[in-house]
Order: C-alpha cells, then sequence, then structure tokens
C-alpha cells in the first residue's frame, strides 16, 4: 500500500472492511448474534466503561454493522459513524444527544413529509420544538436563532421538490449561533455532495434510499463530521458534563472529534434501542459498493426524463435542479455538480384527475411510497402521502393536486420514457 488517499469509489468498495481474519472471507460476514463473549472479568469491565472499544451486544454495536458505520463515514469525510435502525431513528438520536425539554430547533420548511411530521408532532412529546425556516430566504434561519436553539437541520438536496440548500450560507449562522448544523444527505449521497465540506457537523442518512440503492433493506446512519466544539459555553450537557452511567466520563474530553458519535451509541441508542439488524447492513453494505455507478446512471437517466417531460404538451411545470432553467441551478452547479439526483417533481395541466390517472396507467413504474431503488418509482402525493392536508397545505408542502414525484431508476432511459409517454397518452 501506499499513503496515496483512496479514491471515492476505492472507498466505497474497502472502507471498513478486510478479509475475515478467522476464515479469509473477502465479503463482510454477517455477525448474525445477540452478544459477544468477554476474554474475563477485567476485559468485560473496561469495554462496559468505555476504556476498550470492543463488542458487548449487538443493540450498542455489532462488526457488520461497524463496517458500515465506517464506509459511509469515509465517504462523508466524517471521523465515525453510527447505523442504526431507519432514518427517523437517526434522527431521533441526534437530538436526543443535543435537546433538553424546551429546547428549540431551526428546520428547513423544505424537506421529507415524514420529518416534517416527525418535527411537528412526534418531537413534541419530548418537549423538543421546531421554528421553521425557508431555505429561499436565508435571512430567516437566521432570524429563527433564539437563546433556546441548539441545532439547525436542513436537507442539502429537498424530497421531494429537488430544493437545492445552500449549505455554506446555513453553516456560517449555525456557527454564529454557535450550534451544529445537520444536514440530511440521504438524497445526494457523498457522491454528490459532501456536506461537511461546506461546514456541516453532522450528516444523517436514511440508508433505506440511494446509499442501499435496492428497495430491500431500511436503515439509518449518524455521521459525525468531528467539526463542533462540544464544550463551547456548556451549552451540550451530554457531551460536555461529567456522565453518571460512565464513572464521571465526559465525552468529549475522552473521545475528541469523534465524541457526538459516541454519545449517540452509548448514551441513545444503548437505551432507545433502535438497533440496525446485520442483515440488513450487510444488503447496504453490498449495495454501497456500486454507489458511484448507480449515482451517476440515476443522474443521467433523471436529466433526460426532465428534459422530455419539459417539452411535453401535457406538462405545465417541471422542478428538477439540472434543468438550466431551474431556480436552483446555479446552486446545482455548485454543490451536485455530478448531477442534482433522480428524485423530482412536475405538475400536470390536468390537475388532480391528471396525476390519479397517470399513476394508474404507468407499466415500467412502481406506484409506491419509497425513493432511492434500481427500479423507476412514481407517486401522487395528493391523493396518497398528503391526502390528509386542506389543498393549501399540500401546495405549501410542495403536494399540491396537480403534483407528480418520479424516483427515476437505472433502466434504459429510452424505455423510462416510453413508459411515461405511453401513461400521458392514456390519460
Amino acid at each position: 500500500m501506499t499513503d496515496r488517499i483512496p479514491g471515492f469509489a476505492t472507498l466505497a468498495i474497502h472502507a471498513g472492511a478486510q478479509p475475515d481474519p478467522t476464515t479469509g472471507a473477502r465479503a463482510t460476514p454477517i455477525y448474525q448474534t445477540t452478544s459477544f463473549v468477554f476474554e474475563d472479568v477485567d476485559h468485560a469491565a473496561s469495554l462496559f466503561g468505555l476504556q476498550t472499544f470492543g463488542n458487548i451486544y449487538t443493540r450498542i454495536g455489532n462488526p457488520t454493522n461497524a463496517v458500515l458505520e465506517e464506509r459511509v463515514a469515509a465517504l462523508e469525510g466524517g471521523t465515525a459513524g453510527l447505523a442504526v435502525a431507519s432514518g427517523h431513528a437517526a434522527q431521533v438520536l441526534v437530538m436526543h444527544c443535543l435537546m433538553r425539554p424546551g429546547d428549540e430547533f431551526v428546520a428547513s420548511k423544505k424537506l421529507y413529509g415524514g420529518s416534517i411530521n416527525q418535527f411537528n408532532h412526534a418531537f413534541k412529546n419530548f418537549g423538543w420544538n421546531v421554528v421553521w425556516a425557508e431555505p429561499d430566504n436565508i435571512g430567516t434561519f437566521e432570524r429563527a436563532v433564539s437563546a433556546k436553539t441548539k441545532a439547525i437541520f436542513i436537507e442539502s438536496i429537498a424530497n421531494p421538490g429537488g430544493v437545492i440548500t445552500d449549505v455554506e450560507a446555513v453553516a456560517k449562522i449555525a456557527k454564529n449561533a454557535g450550534v451544529p448544523l445537520i444536514v440530511d444527505n440521504t438524497l445526494a449521497t457523498p457522491y454528490l455532495c459532501k456536506p461537511i465540506e461546506y461546514g456541516a457537523d453532522i450528516v444523517v442518512h436514511s440508508l433505506t434510499k440511494f446509499l442501499g440503492g435496492h428497495g430491500n433493506s431500511i436503515g439509518g446512519l449518524i455521521v459525525d463530521g468531528g467539526t463542533f466544539n462540544w464544550s463551547r459555553e456548556k451549552r451540550y450537557p451530554m457531551l460536555c458534563e461529567p456522565r453518571p452511567e460512565y464513572h464521571g466520563i465526559v465525552l468529549h474530553e475522552t473521545f475528541g472529534n469523534f465524541a457526538f458519535a459516541i454519545a449517540c451509541r452509548v448514551l441513545a441508542l444503548r437505551d432507545i434501542g433502535p438497533a440496525l439488524s446485520p442483515f440488513n447492513a450487510f444488503l447496504i453494505i453490498t449495495g454501497i459498493e456500486t454507489l458511484p455507478l448507480r449515482m451517476q446512471l440515476h443522474c443521467d437517466n433523471a436529466l433526460a426524463v426532465a428534459e422530455w417531460l419539459a417539452g411535453h404538451n401535457k406538462v405545465a411545470w417541471v422542478s428538477y435542479a439540472g434543468l438550466p432553467n431551474d431556480r436552483y441551478y446555479k446552486l446545482a452547479k455548485r454543490y451536485v455538480p455530478k448531477g442534482a439526483g433522480s428524485v423530482f417533481t412536475f405538475g400536470l395541466k390536468g390537475g388532480y384527475d391528471a396525476g390519479v390517472k397517470l399513476v394508474s396507467n404507468v407499466k415500467l413504474f412502481s406506484h409506491l411510497a419509497n425513493i432511492g431503488d434500481t427500479r423507476s418509482l412514481i407517486i401522487h402525493p395528493a391523493s396518497t402521502t398528503h391526502r390528509q392536508l386542506t389543498d393549501a397545505q399540500k401546495t405549501e408542502a410542495g403536494a399540491g393536486p396537480d403534483v407528480v414525484r418520479l424516483s427515476i431508476g437505472l433502466e434504459d432511459k429510452a424505455d423510462i420514457i416510453a413508459d411515461l409517454d405511453q401513461a400521458l397518452a392514456a390519460g
């Protein structure tokens, strides 16, 4: 080996993994076990006291999961990672380590609908309060910050509309406020964008989507950027105060630039418990090995489909940042120069009824509530995921009556376009 820094594709295949020392297996084994044998009493005590790294119980850590954690952290340029049961679980654990009852965090209005619901409703049961800001008006983030603010949360590419957020501008606001910036990088993946390079402190992923990439496993991941001073002003007691569970250890003092990942593991995952199955970790690791190939084809296909839709007489508008006339095109060229992702929305001139007919008439596309699959996926949010909202609320959420969301897959682009063409003609 040389001192050369490996490239992205090399890391996607090799980071975190070695041949199995016992069997010589080249693929990462599935360590399908609940628990691990200690060498002796002293070894057990050092593990439980955070004096030695190692495996205790799969709810806290597992060798298969550890490969996944190290691989995604390496791809993102972070210091450490933590794999959990879902993207939603990742968000809960992050906030558990940052927030106390009565605290606030600022979040972009342009987010995945499930995150909006989680922040507006479920988080209130913990006493965590969200204050919304508008990513098209960066000043609203600054105005939303108060003495109670403990974090700012955005998506690099927002679901469903493909909105590109000015990560660096929001990072400056977070830094001035003395709070960490959390970026959901699910739609971009580190192949398209590395938010830590633009000032993010924490990155979260739904592994379910493009990182796993095959629609077969649910998972989430937290990446510690290693960039935030958790002891500053003593605002984050779980990281800067002695922990009684671990004989008074101060996590930031002990673990330095990966203290947040440790906190999420030993103070959040340990007690809240949304552990990732080693089998799911294995499938997601396998998916990541082809991430750069898949993401580039996703983007190339999506651009071709968006261009075709933009010229169709039944289409009123297309929202895809890869199109030169899109309002987010300049931001896309800066933050995601290799492509604007594969998820975007468009509007049908026939409104709600046309949207329902379209999803009923497709044959190659799968009509379902997911994104990031090898297969092309379609959904009409107003009649499915957002049907409980008023028309005004649907429009505010980017899910108006005419909106159709696509997640463009890896099929031949001519076949993808042909399916949309026949479905639009049948409507």
